[in-house]
């Protein structure tokens, strides 16, 4: 018998359908081993010796992996193609080893990038061994990611309560979209203006024209400053008789766009999909996996995290044969199209995505796949085919028009217009944008020859106004980190996802603001940690990374060069005061918490007090402005003065349309418990029909069509096959969630609720833990009670994590993780839990005692 090893149990599943009864495939269910979250797992003495631990469960998986080894001919690892899966393999083979379990055991390392029968057959005729230096990049990454988390955030805690935490990545993702908001709030609005003027030929066809050039000087764009000015040209252009003075015409190509890496696919997926980074990659790792077709489970897409562009021949060769019996020969390029990235520091060591099956076509496989699945499957397989198709060719067309004024002047008003020749690739497929261009051409223009007479319609004088910089979406963030070099394609989503859950950053209208804890935590590190919040250090980091995983740089070396540095760095603040970190945070975000006054005066100047200076406060619960005669004067405020935390949450209700059935008009509101849409206004002692908006959805995608959607929950999917009762979807206090006769099982994500199943829910529903699994699991034991003794421990419970000492139960903050804790900390929590209950039990038997006077 021979044992393979795989990251997941739907792989397992499938895969060992394809290698047979001399086969059997475990699941490691991922990582099996961590570092653990407390101090002293990397060890900077001991030359960076790596402590790890191995929870319940994977010890569990772990025992099992290893008696299905003992005895068996060949142990295969067969992990992911990247550096994760190659850690994985390697921690399972470090504690196979550690268990004696693998006497006499041939030990192989196979890699596969499709989960299809010929993929996996051809891996298994292709082993090696485990990836040294790919190893040691892993480990170098671990160990700094773990170095700078847990030497960084004890520091923010201190001298930032309320701060969460400091990472690698993290906190350089962070400044991005910070220094972005700053650059908002800096920016001064410039006014200028244009002409437009609608002309007409003598044939009737109307086209527009824009005010290009007087006296043969081209105009830059703020020419025009001002509506006096503009209201003189217009009248000029008014009166003139313009004539064709030049006619250009010229063609222009236009090549496809290569396949996607894990980065593309995330953008366009949230340009043209609406879907989040996580959900993207949760979507495309079902498509990846397997999905049931017909009896026979098949792995729909190649791997999904790389970021090469570059594609098998033989899914060129595939590519071309669709394009030339779908398409025609006409569509099909006389060479096959070779790409090669362009993003910094890429790898390319892996295939860019692409369907396992070119012939395999979206209509095939509709009918097996959930809506999203669907959706990505249609979008992997459009940029795989459109990357093998022949150019657009299209042809630009500008005429100038010119008339002598009045004024002796000669003005030239100029139209352009483009028209596609040839659609080419764009025929099946066409990439998405992120901001529209101000200077896209228009269409097709009406025939027209030199010299010839146009007759002027209209002419509008337009003021326009420059505008800020767009905040970053997920899409435009995990571009710029990926221009940058910071980051790869397995941390991006990770990332944005640590962002959001530490409350530094907050989506609205889809796009990422930062909160003032964000700003704050990146203000200080800019203040005293600048280095390591640099583009470039980040880049640089990263660029060492990929030179370990090829074996040209040794990965204790980096760590040593590293660590050094940032350890003195950390060692030079330890003994910071408070004050002068205030101080310096102060002068950093200055424009953004003492925003400018009136008449020019000082915006620090205390509006409570005569004398006072405001200025950033620390308390129990994070920074806030206070006054610098407290406590004589207790004037604060919050961090930030900023209205739009509240943009699109207050104000009055915004009417989205009516409902088709009813008639009766659809507004969004904001209530106590936050936005919810709203059906009528109710009457006759009736009230109007009304539903949440689920925590996390963008208040941007609530329209009409949402709203119905939403005030339609809880939404019945059908009959259990077993059962013959409803299955429902909703959204209930945890989330999105299927329900059948009382019992309920989470969704992945809110688009689910909308879109799930009955296949996917009647899986769900099967999958879901019992009451057993669901009891309160030890997640970290911090030792006995410095003063009474008696374990303390860190659970994980129905409603999150707690602290238990005996039997008192004291929930964690929201600000802190459980793996942060520690037994100082919890002995706290605990004492104020055995507080506030004896304060209960006091006030309960007072309220008995008085109950019994008045009954006497």
């Amino acid at each position: 018998m021979n044992v393979v090893i795989v990251e997941s149990p739907a792989k397992a599943k499938t895969i060992n359908k394809y290698l047979g009864p001399d086969y059997q495939v475990l699941a490691s269910y991922g990582h099996v081993r961590d570092l653990p979250s407390k101090d002293g797992s990397v060890s900077p003495d001991n030359d960076f010796e790596m402590h790890w631990d191995i929870d319940g469960k994977s010890a569990k998986r772990l025992s099992d992996i290893a008696k299905a080894v003992k005895g068996s001919q060949k142990l295969i690892l067969a992990t992911d193609p990247d550096r994760e899966g190659e850690a994985i393999s390697w921690h399972v083979l470090q504690v196979l080893q550690q268990k004696n379990a693998l006497k006499d055991v041939e030990v192989e390392r196979v890699v596969f990038n499709a989960i299809t029968r010929k993929s996996v057959l051809e891996a298994m005729q292709h082993p090696r061994v485990i990836d040294a230096p790919l190893v040691d990049a892993y480990l170098a990454r671990r160990a700094l990611d773990y170095l700078v988390g847990f030497t960084l955030s004890p520091v923010l805690w201190r001298k930032l309560p309320g701060a969460r935490s400091a990472g690698r990545v993290q906190s350089v993702a962070l400044r991005l979209v910070c220094d972005r908001e700053a650059e908002i709030e800096a920016f001064n609005s410039r006014e200028y203006w244009s002409i437009v003027a609608a002309m007409k030929t003598a044939a009737g066809e109307e086209f527009e024209s824009r005010l290009n050039a007087i006296d043969g000087a081209k105009l830059d764009k703020f020419d025009i400053s001002d509506e006096a000015g503009a209201t003189s040209l217009k009248q000029a252009i008014e009166q003139g008789a313009f004539a064709v003075q030049s006619i250009e015409s010229k063609a222009h190509t236009r090549n496809p766009q290569p396949p996607f890496t894990t980065s593309t696919l995330q953008q366009e997926a949230s340009r043209k999909l609406s879907l989040s980074s996580r959900r993207t990659m949760q979507v495309a790792q079902k498509l990846y996996e397997g999905v049931n077709m017909g009896g026979a489970t098949q792995g729909l897409i190649t791997y999904m995290r790389t970021d090469g562009v570059q594609i098998a021949p033989e899914a060129i060769t595939a590519a071309r044969d669709v394009i030339s019996s779908n398409y025609g020969s006409d569509y099909l390029p006389a060479e096959a199209r070779i790409y090669k990235s362009k993003a910094k520091n890429a790898q390319e060591a892996h295939e860019a995505i692409r369907p396992t099956e070119l012939s395999r076509t979206p209509q095939d496989v509709e009918s097996f796949l959930e809506r999203e699945e669907a959706q990505l499957y249609k979008l992997i397989w459009q940029r795989t085919l459109a990357s093998q198709m022949a150019s657009a060719k299209l042809e630009r067309t500008t005429v100038d028009l010119t008339s002598t004024g009045t004024d002796g002047r000669t003005y030239t008003l100029r139209a352009t217009g483009q028209v596609t020749r040839f659609d080419g690739f764009r025929k099946l497929y066409d990439e998405g944008k992120d901001e529209k261009s101000a200077d896209e051409l228009g269409g097709r223009l009406p025939s027209l020859n030199q010299n010839e007479a146009v007759a002027t319609e209209r002419v509008e004088a337009n003021q326009h106004f420059t505008e800020p910089p767009p905040r970053f979406s997920e899409a435009t963030l995990i571009k710029k980190m990926e221009e940058l070099g910071i980051g790869r394609p397995s941390t991006y989503t990770s990332t944005l996802s640590v962002l959001r859950d530490r409350e530094y950053v907050r989506m609205d209208k889809r796009r990422l603001i930062p909160e003032d804890k964000g700003r704050l935590v990146t203000a200080f590190l800019e203040a005293f940690f600048q280095r390591y919040v640099q583009y470039d250090f980040t880049a640089d980091l990263e660029e060492k990374l990929d030179l370990i995983s090829s074996g040209k740089l040794n990965w204790k070396d980096v760590l040593r060069e590293f660590w050094d540095s940032f350890f003195a760095a950390v060692d030079e603040i330890k003994d910071l005061r408070i004050t002068a970190v205030l101080d310096a945070l102060n002068d950093l975000l200055g424009p953004h918490i003492f925003p400018e006054v009136a008449d020019d005066g000082d915006p620090r100047k205390c509006t409570s007090c005569d004398n006072g200076r405001l200025s950033l406060k620390t308390g129990r619960y994070g920074a806030f402005i206070g006054c610098s005669n407290y406590p004589d004067c207790r004037f604060t405020r919050q961090f930030s003065q900023s209205n739009e935390a509240g943009e699109g949450r207050g104000g009055e209700a915004k009417e989205l349309g009516s409902d088709p059935a009813t008639e009766l008009v659809i507004t969004l509101r904001s209530g106590r418990f936050g936005p919810y849409v709203q059906l009528g206004e109710g009457g006759d002692g009736e009230k109007p029909k009304r539903s949440s908006v689920p925590k996390g959805m963008d208040l941007e995608s609530v329209d009409l069509e949402m709203a119905l959607a939403l005030l339609a929950l809880p939404r019945e999917i059908g009959a259990h096959p077993e059962s013959g009762k409803p299955i429902v979807a909703g959204f209930g206090r945890y989330g999105p969630f299927v329900e059948h006769d009382g019992k309920y099982a989470n969704l992945d994500s809110i688009e689910e609720v909308f879109s799930v199943g009955l296949n996917r829910a009647v899986t769900v529903l099967a999958e879901r833990p019992s009451k057993q699994s669901r009891r309160a699991t030890v997640l970290k034991e911090l030792g006995d009670h410095p003063e009474l003794g008696g374990a303390v421990q860190v659970l994980d419970g129905r409603y999150g994590p707690y602290v238990k000492h005996g039997k008192i139960n004291a929930t964690l903050p929201k600000d802190r993780k459980a793996e942060d804790i520690e037994l100082s900390e919890a002995v706290e929590l605990i004492a104020a839990k055995s507080k506030k209950g004896s304060g209960r039990a006091k006030t309960k038997k007072r309220a008995s005692k008085s109950a019994a006077e008045a009954t006497n």
